[in-house]
């Protein structure tokens, strides 16, 4: 391992045991009764020898299934929680924005919390007094400033403490999915935001179930399942084995060996690339991509099936899905069925890419119920694009026309 000082977050051999009593006590009538009798606790393992490190600078995303263990991991850092052994090493000033209301007061108004919570997190009266219309208008609570805290609803509640924890001069951001309390134009403008740390020198801490937000923000990921880390690398790995987690079938070697699902409901049994109706692999900028899916439906189910392309990496790049062509409560009969999926030309610029493809249930958070591409299968067919492209670098070919005005 490197030296500490190029880290932000070292984390070894952590360990963290909460005691439950069996009995509780609560009444002065049963406290009497049961006076010198013994209290017997029950010990639960949240943390079980975690490890892993975050260098400065870096966006680093914790994910797994709710009970995992990734909130306590969080608080862990953040000092809520003290390890009951190992050891958590901070090189860096926190801002934790792990739970509603930390920092906060319910009997004081909007405003003096702006102060309060300013104070807390290190800025100065004339700072906060400085940035207090911009922390105002990022949280749109102009109307209510005024108002007890306890007035406002969870919602604006973390509007307001975001707005004031991105503030803070401290060098390492903690946040929590309280993100998924604010609507979606409130999302939208704290993504803004982490598009702007990823250019700063802050280090972010994220915990999530969004796996979008996990491949398109995060340098790196891991995911804790049972208490234990079974998994870190590249997001998009990562996000693969989320998946796999949450699908009907999971087990937990599914999510540690990232193979498919076993015995899914709709199986992606053949797949091969088109050119025409030849089989290739390598396309002109010109060319059409087609791709030829066969599904084997054992247990007709309501899908959603989505062609995407990979990185050199691995990562996801973009992908076209089946909604628009088949609606999106397409439930495909008993039996062996053959789709096609075809790619406009003129998108891919020179170079190779990944492929694969996903069945998935329909959703705004869909389980997945079969996928197949380089990282289940390293023998999945790849796209060359060989020429006529003007430029070999960029994500995307941008077409269009010049003119004299």
């Amino acid at each position: 391992m490197s030296s500490d000082e190029e880290f932000a977050l070292v984390v070894e051999n952590l360990h963290k045991t909460f005691r439950l009593p069996h009995d509780r006590k609560n009444s002065l009538k049963s406290r009497l009764i049961n006076f010198g009798s013994r209290q017997t606790y029950e010990t639960f393992h949240v943390l079980n020898n975690i490890n892993f490190s975050v260098k400065k600078g870096e966006f680093f995303g914790i994910v797994g299934r709710n009970g995992s263990g990734k909130s306590t991991l969080l608080k862990t850092i953040g000092k809520i929680y003290y390890p009951t052994s190992g050891k958590v090493q901070v090189n860096g000033t926190l801002t934790p924005f792990i739970e509603l209301g930390i920092g906060f007061n319910a009997e004081l108004t909007g405003r003096e919390n702006v102060f309060l919570n300013g104070a807390i997190l290190g800025l100065t009266r004339k700072e906060t007094e400085e940035k207090y219309d911009e922390i105002v208008g990022f949280a749109e609570l102009e109307k209510f400033m005024d108002q007890k805290l306890k007035n406002y609803s969870s919602g604006m509640q973390v509007r307001l403490a975001f707005a004031i924890a991105i503030q803070a001069h401290n060098d390492i951001m903690l946040i929590d999915e309280v993100l998924a309390v604010g609507d979606s134009s409130f999302q939208r403008k704290c993504f803004e935001v982490f598009r702007q740390i990823k250019n700063s020198d802050k280090t972010v801490i994220l915990v999530t179930h969004d796996m979008g937000v996990v491949q398109e923000f995060c340098d790196r990921a891991l995911m804790i399942q049972d208490s234990k880390v079974i998994a870190m690398g590249k997001p998009r790995e990562i996000a693969l084995r989320y998946e796999l987690a949450n699908s009907p079938d999971a087990t937990t070697k599914d999510v540690t060996t990232l193979e498919r699902p076993k015995d899914p409901a709709i199986k992606i049994t053949n797949f091969r690339l088109l050119s025409g109706d030849r089989p290739s692999q390598r396309y002109s900028i010109d060319d059409k991509i087609t791709a030829e899916i066969e599904i084997e439906v054992r247990k007709p189910t309501e899908v959603q099936i989505n062609f995407f392309f990979l990185k050199a990496d691995g990562a996801y790049m973009a992908g076209i899905n089946s909604t628009n062509e088949f609606g999106a409560g397409y439930k495909p009969t008993k039996g062996t069925h053959l789709l096609r999926c075809e790619i406009d030309p003129g998108q891919l610029t020179k170079g190779e890419y990944g492929v694969g493809v996903g069945v998935y249930t329909p959703g705004y958070v869909p389980e997945i119920i079969d996928v197949i591409d380089k990282n289940y299968d390293t023998k999945m067919p790849s796209v060359t694009i060989v020429d006529k492209s003007l430029y070999k670098d960029g994500d995307f070919y941008l077409q269009g026309k010049w003119s004299k005005a």
